[in-house]
């Protein structure tokens, strides 16, 4: 078995979690999701704040771009760029990326890096994307997201500097190039 390819899909198993993983479980995919949920839209940051390579970037934008989860949108003509924003289809993950960053937080990392509150009541977001004082789940554009005190106050790229600043996600990052 060593040294043996893994398939990309799971062709025996009949479940709803198989099929999902087969679009979003590759390494490096839900933190491209996660990173267009908080805003960010061009190649460029997406490179510089994940550290990814080039290569396996540019594969993945063109997986989630295919599979409906992100729309590439021409921002400017000369040179022409692109940047890439959630559609419905990718927002919907917003639950799941939200029960997954608690998860983290409560099992593995053991402190708090961000925090999630309703942009309409200021309560914070519990782990399954609901409200903790109305109860309801509160859509991703609803949401706003503060740094926690486990995130490095001096950051070295223009991002995770961004990120220091309260935000609602969705909202197109605003990002000072040094």
């Amino acid at each position: 078995m060593e040294g043996m390819a893994l398939g990309k899909d799971y062709a025996t198993q009949e479940c709803s979690i198989a099929r999902a993983l087969e679009i979003v479980g590759e390494r490096w995919t839900l933190l491209v999701v996660r990173d267009a949920l908080y805003g960010v839209r061009r190649y460029n940051d997406f490179l510089v704040h994940l550290g990814i390579p080039r290569a396996v970037l540019a594969a993945r934008l063109q997986t989630l771009t295919a599979e409906g989860i992100l729309e590439k949108r021409r921002y400017q003509e000369s040179p022409p760029r692109d940047e890439y924003v959630l559609t419905e289809r990718g927002i919907a993950l917003w639950p799941t990326l939200r029960a997954l960053a608690a998860w983290g937080r409560d099992h593995v990392v053991g402190v708090r890096l961000r925090s999630f509150r309703h942009a309409g009541c200021g309560a914070e977001i519990g782990p399954y994307a609901a409200c903790v004082r109305c109860g309801t789940v509160v859509p991703a554009g609803d949401v706003v997201m503060e740094p926690g005190p486990g995130l490095d106050p001096d950051p070295a790229d223009p991002v995770s500097r961004a990120l220091l600043k309260p935000k609602r996600l969705l909202e197109p990052m605003e990002i000072e190039q040094a």
